[in-house]
């Protein structure tokens, strides 16, 4: 109970802090054509999950092997005109997180954390479509997505 408890608690504190980043991290995404997560997050940098996010995009998260560092991307299916867009990663063991939101018209991102050993949640958002994944890429723990349209 206590553990739901907490994770309810940081996904609240984890989509107040995204939505307060984009003062401090609106400037870092820009329009691209063909934009990919590793055109995002840096070459080094696999694709290991992928959550929809309705029809808009998809969010990405990829591993970066020889740092150990995740990263995330929230990558619009048809870039245009600007839209609402966020990204977040959060690693609960080390209470490490970072994110990305604003105005954009291709994607959010890119934002890493250390997660080398680690599970990790992350998610992200377009328009008013969110999408989050907990207890993602761990052997002990089940996965649990949520999309939400609000």
């Amino acid at each position: 109970m206590r553990t739901t408890a907490r994770t309810i608690a940081t996904a609240g504190t984890l989509a107040a802090l995204v939505a307060g980043s984009t003062a401090v991290l609106g400037a870092t995404a820009s329009a691209a054509p063909n934009v990919t997560p590793q055109g995002v997050c840096g070459s080094a940098y696999k694709t290991v999950n992928s959550a929809p996010i309705g029809s808009l995009g998809t969010v990405y998260l990829t591993y970066n092997s020889s740092n150990g560092k995740n990263c995330v991307a929230t990558i619009r299916t048809n870039p245009g005109t600007a839209k609402e867009m966020s990204t977040y990663i959060y690693v609960p063991d080390t209470d490490a997180w970072a994110g990305d939101s604003g105005s954009y018209t291709s994607y959010a991102g890119p934002a890493y954390v250390y997660g080398k050993g680690h599970c990790v949640s992350w998610g992200g958002s377009i328009s008013n479509v969110y999408v989050s994944v907990e207890n993602s890429n761990c052997a002990a723990l089940k996965e649990r997505r949520v999309t939400e349209v609000r």
